[in-house]
Formats: structure tokens, C-alpha cells, sequence
């Protein structure tokens, strides 16, 4: 049921929200008075923010350039200002909580040229963004999103890996997985000639941390940032694709050889992109924040019950490496009844077949190769209750999209994971939107994978159910001077804030930091198993994979016990505990039972879980934590069901009945299971 409260004025100084002088500046707080946010608006347009005190921003300008010559935010004469007051409750759709208060105060400037700028202040951020009324298409030149800051702070900062393309250097970062670990370096220090994408996290003063983030964005490029003037952050979006060619990946991806001299070509009315920053006084309120999903365009599906979320065995990361079968293990039927059949007997929604079900090359999705019989498949799956999901490239798809996905939506098959964009230019954000629409038609769910950070598109099509743009566990099979688990923490607090993200954990081969190798055919994760079952309650996944072999699974069946049975929807989230980098601990709610996720970096600490913070007591408990041995033998791990046990020695006052402790060895990670 939404509850909304929505209060318009027509004058300043309603809602914290006042004009300070006849130069037209403004300013507008958040509902609860500690952002404040200055708007100033002269010849040309700038903004800054405060909290409690402490800068935030610096005065940063911000404009967008057509290409008839009109500059938006220059010299632009103010026709009226309106001020808004919106607290709302959102359901919410497959997301890590069932309802999302959405509390802002708003300030909509209008200008006289026929454009509008609208800021929003919530409690834990900022946002704003263009709106244009024009009658005719526009032509975006460049939009300028400048960041400034009153010191030389340290960022942790996604540099672009960037692929072989067409160009010069800045014009080949536009061609990206988007999969980068963070560098951590001052605003000085910043490669000037490297761009990032986002989130990207500031360290300011008073241990106060910003994310940038952006929201809605729709028909429109993403935006990267580069070293700006002094101490800011400069944005950059990906020019338009001119002349495009089949090539890439398997032939699989559309690779640009030309680009045009602007960003977008749009229609003259619409609302642009959201430029966000997510505003943090503690580092766990990072890890729940909702900024992103509230600034996004509600739902246009208006159905979501044949949206089935949950886990599929995946087959591409563990190799196909079955044993003690009869047959041959691949890409083939009997394989992947193999996985089917685990599925089954665990209560695992999916299996997928990754890429290798279609002929090699041809960007065809009907060529099947000849060692696949997929509607034999589709039937077999069927009677033992499990679904079939698809990988599909992303030319191959999109060439014939509509054709693709109504034939195999008759076929039986429930989704696809679609992958290798590897850009967010106007014309691949306007496919992620396509598709989205289309596999809705057919009732499809999608995994975008290959694919840029979440802006939102999950709450505007809640049948996308996940996307990748993270340096995922797959990264193990190659990388040998890979630190998985020191990024691991980081994700919560910065990645994860833009949204869901296709991590793929799961492993069953476990290393230590001194044991760990990159073997692509049989390979393995860092840490301790603990940590791989610790992050499917930590890392937001609506459709969740196994990334490791069923055989592998079935020597351990508690373990997958466990991973069949927990959700990967939730009633509720809390961030109980956490520093950036160094660990994570989180609570998440499905019906009357709560998970709590802990992980750590590579060194070892016992964290407190205080569990009055969630309103449950230990009494009906199970905790998955790191056995004695785990700092020798990574798989070791212990179960507990007595309660008393997770207070340690601890027996001094301060330390109540319903707090409980925990020994993360280093890498480590553990679950505690409490049902009400």
C-alpha cells in the first residue's frame, strides 16, 4: 500500500528551503536538517553541499552544451522556483527489502529557455538533474557533471580497463567491461589521462564518505570521470557511435570505429540522467543505502508474478568438471542433466547453459550445436521443477531480438544472461532498455553481464534481475596477483551502492592467501569457505549463481543445504557493522528469519554482533563460522546450534545476553541463522 505526503509550495522558505539574497541563491536541507544544499544561479550555474557542518562539495559548476550553440545553466534567466516535500513508501519489487521510504525536499528552478534543473535532498544524499521542453530533437554536445572539493581527499577510484578499439586513448576507455578493482590515491594523484566509472567513493573530513552515483538513466550515455582542475572530479560521457562493425568477443559485440562529435541525440522534451551523491556519516550506512532505486522510473511492468528470482547451477566457472558419471562431461545433454538433476534434488530454481549452446561465431542464437537438444532439455528440466536460462552475446540477441526471445519463450526457456556490451554509449543504454521491454513481452527475467553498474533499470523493469559491472569471483581462474578478498570488502560499500551485482560465489575449493592460484580449468576463490557462504547474504543477488561443480557440491551437503535454503529477495536489510576495506557485516530478513553476514579482509578479528540492533534473540540459532584450522585449511569451517557457544569467553558485563561474538579468520567470513 503506498503512503504518500506530498506538499508543493509556491514560495521560498517552506521546508528548510529559503532565498539568502537577490543574486539568486537558494537553499534547500534535508528533511532532517543536517545536508544543506546552496544552489547559486548568476551566469552560470553552481552548487555546493554541506553536512553538519563539513563541506561536501565546493561550489561546482554544472551545464549541458547543445550543439545549435545553446548552453543550458549559462546565463539562464529564472522564469519561477517551486519547492516540493515528497515522503512516500515504495514497494518494491525483488530488491533487499520490501518497502522503501522515499523522503526528500525538493527545489525545481525553471528558466525561461524552456529547461528546468530539480535538486533533491534526502537524508543520506543529493541529487539533481536536467529537464528540457523543447518541441524539437536536441543534440547533446556535452553535459558538464563537475564535483569539487576544499581538499586533496583520497578516492577510491575504477580506473577503466581499457579494450583494443578504434582512436585515441580516451576514446578507446569507452570500450570496457567495466571491471576494475579501485585504486586508492589523493584527487592529485589521480592518471590524468585515465578515466573511471562509477561509484567512486570520496574520503572527506570527520570520517565521512561520498559516493557518486547516477540514476534514470534512460537513452542517454553514462558518465566517467577524470582528474578536473585542482581538487574535483571531472565528468566524461562516450560520444555517440557513428559507424559501428560485428567483431569483438566472438564476434559477438558491436565494435565502434567511428563516433560522432556529440553524446546523445534526444528528444526535445524529457528529464536527463540523475547526478547523485550518496552522503555517509558512518561507512556501514553505505552498505544499505537505497539512493539509486528511489531516483529511478517506477515500474512499467505492470504484472511481476511470473518474475520467479532464486539460484541456478552454473556450468562456465567450474569447467564442466563432473566426475564418477559414464559419459563424457561438456557442452552437451548429458551434462547438463547432470546439472539438472542436482537442481532437482536441492530445491535450486535454475541451471544455465552458458556460452558454448550456440554455434561459435556466427552470432546466430538458432544455430545450435549439434551436442545440445534443447527442447529435450526444456522438457527434462521441467518435470523436475527446474528452469533453463540461456547465455546470449550481445549482437547475437539483439540482431533479431523480438524473433529470439518469443521463440524460446514458447520453448520453455525462463531467462537469458545477456553479455559483452562492454560500453554505456546512448545506442547500448537504449538496448538495455529494449531488451528489457521485450523479454518482459515474453515474459524473460535477464542477468546482464558484460555490463555497466545498475542505474536503477531493475525497479523500472524488475524483470532485469541482475548485472555484473564488478571484478567478480570469475577474475580467479586467470588473474595470480589477484586480492579478492581485500576488494570483497570494499564492494559493500561502494559497487553495491549503486546496486544488485552477478558476483558469482560459491566456491567450494577454498585458498588461503599463500595457497591461492589462478587455474582457468579448475579454479578456485580466496578466503575461507565460510566467506564464500557469508556473501550470499552479503552481496545483493536476486538471481544468485553456484559457480562451482555439482559434484563438488555434493561432498558437502550442508553447505549446499544451506545455499539452496537461503533467499536472495528480502523483507529487510540492516548494516549492523563495518569499516571500508577491512570488513562487512550485515543482517538481512526474509519472513521471520534473519541471516547476518560477516567478512573480513585478510586479517583476522573477532567482531561483535549486537542483535538487539534487529530486534531478535539467539535462542533458535545456527551459525556457520571458520573452524580452529581455517588459517591452514581454508574449507574448515564449524556449525554451530548452541547459542552460549557465540558468546566466546566473554562473560563481563558489558557484554549482554543477546550480543554475540565472532572469530573471522583471516579471509574469513561467517552466517548466523536466526529464526523468531
Amino acid at each position: 500500500m503506498k503512503r504518500t505526503l506530498v506538499l508543493i509550495a509556491m514560495i521560498l522558505g517552506i521546508c528548510g528551503i529559503s532565498s539568502l539574497n537577490a543574486q539568486r541563491t537558494y537553499s534547500l536541507k534535508s528533511p532532517d536538517a543536517k545536508i544543506e544544499v546552496t544552489v547559486n544561479i548568476d551566469e552560470t550555474v553552481s552548487y555546493s553541499v554541506m553536512h553538519n557542518g563539513t563541506q561536501i562539495i565546493a561550489d561546482s559548476p554544472i551545464s549541458m552544451e547543445l550543439n545549435d550553440g545553446k548552453v543550458l545553466g549559462v546565463r539562464g534567466k529564472v522564469k519561477n522556483v517551486k519547492n516540493k516535500t515528497v515522503d512516500e513508501i515504495i514497494s518494491a519489487d525483488f530488491y533487499k527489502k520490501a518497502q522503501v521510504r522515499n523522503n526528500y525536499n525538493e527545489l525545481i528552478v525553471n528558466f525561461k529557455e524552456n529547461y528546468k534543473l530539480t535538486f533533491r535532498v534526502f537524508d543520506d544524499g543529493v541529487a539533481y538533474r536536467f529537464s528540457t521542453s523543447f518541441k524539437n530533437q536536441i543534440i547533446v554536445k556535452k553535459e558538464n557533471v563537475n564535483y569539487c572539493f576544499d581538499d586533496d581527499y583520497t578516492a577510491y577510484i575504477p580506473y577503466v580497463n581499457a579494450r583494443k578499439g578504434e582512436g585515441d586513448f580516451l576514446t578507446q576507455q569507452f570500450f570496457t567491461s567495466f571491471e576494475s578493482q579501485y585504486t586508492v590515491d589523493s584527487i592529485s594523484k589521480m592518471d590524468v589521462e585515465r578515466i573511471a566509472f562509477t561509484p567512486l567513493l570520496i574520503c572527506l573530513k570527520d570520517g565521512k564518505k561520498a559516493v557518486i552515483v547516477e540514476s534514470d538513466l534512460e537513452d542517454y550515455p553514462g558518465t566517467f570521470f577524470r582528474k578536473g582542475k585542482g581538487n574535483s572530479l571531472e565528468g566524461v560521457q562516450s560520444t555517440y557511435p557513428k559507424v559501428e562493425e560485428q567483431g569483438g568477443h566472438n564476434m559477438l559485440q558491436m565494435v565502434v570505429k567511428e563516433r560522432e562529435n556529440y553524446v546523445a541525440k534526444v528528444a526535445g522534451s524529457r528529464d536527463f540522467p540523475w547526478r547523485a551523491m550518496v552522503i555517509s556519516e558512518n561507512d556501514a550506512e553505505l552498505m544499505n543505502s537505497d539512493m539509486v532505486y528511489k531516483l529511478a522510473s517506477p515500474s512499467r511492468v505492470k504484472d511481476v508474478s511470473w518474475i520467479k528470482p532464486g539460484k541456478v547451477a552454473w556450468d562456465w566457472w567450474n569447467n564442466w568438471n563432473i566426475w564418477g558419471v559414464d559419459f563424457k562431461a561438456g557442452v552437451n545433454n548429458d551434462t547438463y542433466k547432470y546439472y539438472i538433476d542436482f537442481a532437482s534434488a536441492n530445491g535450486i530454481e535454475y541451471v544455465i547453459l552458458d556460452e558454448g549452446w550456440a554455434v561459435n561465431k556466427q552470432a546466430d542464437l538458432f544455430m545450435v550445436v549439434p551436442e545440445i537438444n534443447l527442447e529435450e532439455l526444456v522438457a527434462y528440466a521441467k518435470e523436475r521443477n527446474v528452469g533453463l536460462v540461456l547465455w546470449a552475446g550481445y549482437y547475437a540477441i539483439d540482431r533479431d531480438m523480438e524473433n529470439v526471445c518469443k521463440y524460446y519463450s514458447e520453448m520453455g526457456i525462463k531467462g537469458f544472461k545477456v553479455d559483452f556490451m562492454d560500453r554505456d554509449d546512448q545506442k547500448v543504454v537504449d538496448f538495455y532498455y529494449r531488451m528489457a521491454a521485450m523479454a518482459a513481452k515474453y515474459h524473460l527475467f535477464i542477468d546482464f553481464h558484460g555490463a555497466y553498474k545498475p542505474t536503477g533499470l531493475s525497479r523500472t523493469y524488475p524483470n532485469v534481475l541482475n548485472f555484473e559491472g564488478v571484478y567478480g569471483l570469475e577474475q580467479s581462474k586467470w588473474d595470480d596477483d589477484l586480492n579478492q578478498v581485500n576488494y570483497e570488502c570494499m564492494i559493500p560499500y561502494i559497487r553495491m551502492v549503486a546496486g544488485n551485482l552477478d558476483y558469482t560465489q560459491g566456491a567450494m575449493d577454498n585458498a588461503t592467501k599463500y595457497h591461492f592460484r589462478a587455474i582457468y580449468t579448475n579454479p578456485m576463490s580466496q578466503g575461507t569457505r565460510c566467506r564464500q557462504l557469508a556473501e550470499y547474504v552479503i552481496f545483493e543477488s536476486p538471481f544468485n549463481m553456484l559457480c562451482d561443480s555439482p559434484t563438488k557440491y555434493m561432498q558437502d551437503q550442508e553447505c549446499v543445504d544451506y545455499i539452496a535454503g537461503i533467499p536472495t529477495v528480502w523483507d529487510e536489510t540492516v548494516a549492523l557493522d563495518g569499516k571500508l576495506g577491512e570488513y562487512a557485516v550485515i543482517a538481512r530478513r526474509s519472513g521471520d528469519t534473519w541471516y547476518v553476514g560477516a567478512i573480513t579482509n585478510w586479517d583476522a578479528r573477532t567482531i561483535e554482533i549486537d542483535l538487539d540492533k534487529i530486534g531478535v534473540k539467539t535462542d533458535n540459532i545456527k551459525a556457520f563460522v571458520d573452524g580452529v584450522n581455517a588459517n591452514r585449511y581454508a574449507e574448515d569451517y564449524k556449525v554451530i546450534t548452541n547459542s552460549s557457544e557465540l558468546r566466546g569467553n566473554r562473560d563481563d558485563e558489558d557484554f549482554r545476553d543477546n550480543k554475540i561474538s565472532i572469530e573471522l579468520k583471516s579471509g574469513g567470513g561467517a552466517v548466523i541463522i536466526i529464526r523468531n
